[in-house]
């Protein structure tokens, strides 16, 4: 069967170590993904390294801390990143696009919708599209912060059938396998549930990545919730990519929901940026869980921050876990004005259950 992937592979991996640099890093992984497309199965990768390669050319041995710090030495390993790239694809006479994205340009549906179309274009071309966050011009609060969530929404993009999340360990363990001698390998991930009640095990980033084990949960979280398969690998040895890809068991695995939100669900789910939040009573938690219903102002309790209308929000049970998210028909001044009367708030083609809140 032909398999359309999205390849995330993390700054960790891409710096090698002492028995690959990071260009041969570049050309091993350049070679696998180009041998996907000569069995004419479509592949985008979603690379981080910019910030790191960036570093090394400055000469500067820590990563910055300051966001304008991030931002130059993005600027300047972008270029070098994206050679490497060229040079490594072009080896098999395949072509790459350099796609810098970031968070508002996925939050916009017009602009999610124009990415879409972007990167379907690409592959249908046989281009590589290799995508990172646009470091150089992201503030803070339109930063992915990670590519593992930037990799997760990729993957919702282009409608994939797997996500491939390569890092510098060979699986999701019970427990931190540098710290913890009891810990086990988790071959297989099979439900939300499952998913959920791992994330106890994730630990923080890297020295020179952002990510870690939570931002890849956080990732097939997002993945599977749209019925995309999940895989966890170790990408600092060539041969564990190419067994994977031919299908073979390694890692983590990570089954896909067996009632995927649609396109415009999941980018309602995880593609907005919430700008307030609002409680939200018993009776009206039960209409939007239970009986699929609007949210009415009735039901409302309070209003947390400040929106305005076609604002993304999130919905709020009195006990504060997360029901859903959606876009608001009313500011939050009106909103405040309205509350416990009569008014639609959250239409329900305009929201998302959260994955969980039904059962909890």
């Amino acid at each position: 069967m032909t398999m359309r992937r999205v390849i995330k592979v993390g700054t960790s991996v891409l710096r090698g170590d002492g028995a690959r640099c990071t260009e041969q890093v570049i050309g091993d992984l350049a070679a696998s993904l180009c041998n996907l497309w000569a069995r004419q199965e479509p592949v985008a990768l979603v690379t981080s390294g910019a910030v790191g390669l960036g570093c090394t050319a400055l000469g500067q041995h820590q990563r910055p801390t300051e966001l304008e710090g991030l931002q130059a030495a993005a600027a300047v390993g972008q270029g070098r990143l994206m050679t490497l790239y060229d040079q490594a694809f072009a080896r098999d006479e395949r072509c790459v696009a350099q796609v810098l994205l970031t968070r508002g340009d996925l939050a916009s549906r017009r602009r999610y919708q124009n990415a879409c179309r972007t990167l379907e274009q690409l592959l249908a071309w046989g281009v590589t599209p290799i995508i990172n966050e646009n470091d150089t011009l992201a503030t803070d609060e339109l930063r992915f912060g990670d590519n593992d969530t930037l990799s997760a929404l990729v993957a919702v993009a282009v409608q994939a059938d797997e996500l491939v999340l390569l890092t510098d360990i060979d699986s999701l363990y019970s427990g931190d396998p540098r710290s913890d001698a009891d810990a086990q390998p988790i071959p297989e991930v099979n439900t939300l549930a499952e998913l959920e009640a791992l994330s106890g095990v994730a630990k923080g980033g890297g020295r020179w990545g952002t990510g870690g084990m939570t931002t890849k949960l956080s990732a097939a979280r997002i993945a599977t919730a749209s019925g995309i398969q999940v895989r966890l690998a170790d990408g600092r040895d060539p041969a564990v990519l190419n067994a994977v890809l031919a299908g073979e068991r390694r890692g983590t695995l990570f089954r896909p929901s067996t009632t995927p939100l649609s396109d415009r669900k999941g980018w309602l789910a995880h593609a907005l940026l919430p700008q307030g939040s609002i409680t939200v009573d018993a009776g009206a938690e039960r209409a939007l869980l239970v009986q699929g219903a609007s949210l009415l102002a009735v039901g409302v309790k309070s209003v947390d921050g400040t929106f305005s209308r076609r604002d993304a929000v999130r919905l709020l049970s009195l006990d504060g876990r997360e029901l859903a998210r959606g876009l608001t028909a009313m500011d939050s001044q009106e909103l405040q004005q309205c509350k416990g009367q009569r008014g639609l708030v959250v239409h329900r083609d305009h929201l998302v259950i959260t994955p969980g809140a039904a059962s909890s």
